[in-house]
């Protein structure tokens, strides 16, 4: 089993992860992450990890992508945010049909937005759906050649959620990225209208929270059983877990030359200052003990073809969501403990603060609602289907 924590780089060394600290302040700028780093990432071969053997990709396991999008957010949370949804939808694009497959795969290196709120209506057409609406945060959309919505489909008096794949030729972009935080993933409002999706570019949502999508079945490997939430919670908790470990390592390398007005003594010599580093270390650990404990379960269960079980997933969000508020009190903590001068907007402590501020915010880490589903779950009380597990 590969575990959270391995150390396979996926093309993702630290001269990378210093290319996009370099170009951090650019990309924020432009909100939109550069070319070049687009570029550079599928050249590393990161983004197809999760492409099955069947289609020319290395099909590694699910948990391999993990500790690279951990490590990216060290150069760039932005980055990493974006080029880890990059990779995590090449995966859910092996969970539709064959023939979706083997369009998209088959068409270039997979760039594509995925906003999953059914906030669109496919209706019934002859071989598929007419589709229409308008959805936000379709991160990495600038950049995209595809898109993947999420829609209500089928006939009114027996609907139906399903994810519809798209060439992106066939949607408006709409600037409307204008944030405080994770400016550089540019995710921008798409509008799709009367666009016709074919029924094999279409899979119901069900099936994939599941892990039983077509291409569960079509893929002889336990990466494509993996329940779509704890895969995209754990997937986009792995930002702030990073970003929390670069807050930790600038402020321990800031006390050795930092020397306070009071007393003119070095931050370094002040116990407060030393305690404040080790409560950050302790709690990134037990972070990372929480995170592999967390994927162990779910990689053991599907090794002996058990299906992971709705507390099981519910678990794994929690998790999830534990591991970005963690990360984010984390990096709050050690802001407040370093002094004025980490306020400038050009500060990487600074700008680490305001991405994990802005990401926490994704439904998946709705802390009050993770608990709930997970005690909930746990004592056998029915929750709605449409919650997200």
């Amino acid at each position: 089993m590969i575990a959270a924590g391995s150390n396979t780089e996926l093309g993702i060394g630290q001269s990378f992860i210093d290319e996009l600290a370099a170009r951090a302040q650019a990309a924020e700028d432009a909100r939109r992450l550069p070319e070049q780093t687009i570029a550079d990432a599928v050249a590393s071969g990161f983004l197809g990890a999760l492409v099955p053997k069947r289609f020319g990709g290395p099909q590694e396991r699910f948990p391999a992508v993990l500790d690279p999008i951990r490590r990216m957010a060290h150069g760039c949370v932005s980055s990493a945010w974006t080029l880890g949804f990059y990779a995590l939808h090449n995966w859910l694009l092996a969970l539709f049909p064959e023939q979706a497959q083997t369009e998209a795969y088959g068409s270039g290196p997979f760039l594509c937005p995925a906003p999953l709120a059914p906030t669109g209506r496919g209706i019934p057409a002859e071989g598929g759906i007419l589709l229409s609406g308008r959805w936000s945060w379709a991160t990495g959309v600038m950049s995209g050649n595809w898109i993947m919505v999420g829609a209500l489909c089928g006939p009114t008096d027996d609907l139906y959620l399903a994810l519809t794949l798209l060439p992106a030729d066939g949607v408006v972009i709409e600037d409307v990225w204008h944030t405080e935080g994770m400016r550089a993933t540019g995710s921008n409002d798409v509008v799709i209208e009367n666009v016709f999706v074919p029924e094999h570019r279409m899979a119901r949502v069900l099936d994939i929270y599941g892990g039983t999508a077509p291409g569960a079945r079509l893929h002889d490997a336990s990466t494509y059983r993996w329940p779509l939430v704890p895969a995209l919670a754990l997937a986009a908790s792995m930002p702030a877990l990073g970003a929390a470990e670069r807050a930790t390592d600038i402020y321990a390398d800031r006390l050795e030359g930092r020397v306070l007005y009071e007393g003119g003594t070095r931050q370094r010599d002040k116990p407060i200052a030393q305690a404040h580093l080790g409560q950050a270390q302790v709690r990134l650990r037990a972070l990372h003990g929480l995170l592999d404990d967390t994927v162990g379960e779910i990689e053991g269960l599907l090794d002996t073809g058990t299906p992971v079980a709705v507390p099981v997933r519910a678990q794994a969000r929690l998790a999830a969501a534990h591991i970005v508020r963690e990360s984010r009190s984390v990096i709050g903590d050690l802001l407040s403990a370093s002094g004025a001068s980490v306020h400038f907007t050009d500060h990487p402590m600074q700008r680490l603060k305001r991405d994990v501020d802005v990401l926490s915010g994704h439904v998946v880490f709705d802390y009050d609602t993770a608990r709930e589903l997970a005690g909930a779950t746990a004592i056998g009380i029915k929750v709605p289907r449409s919650a997200m597990l």
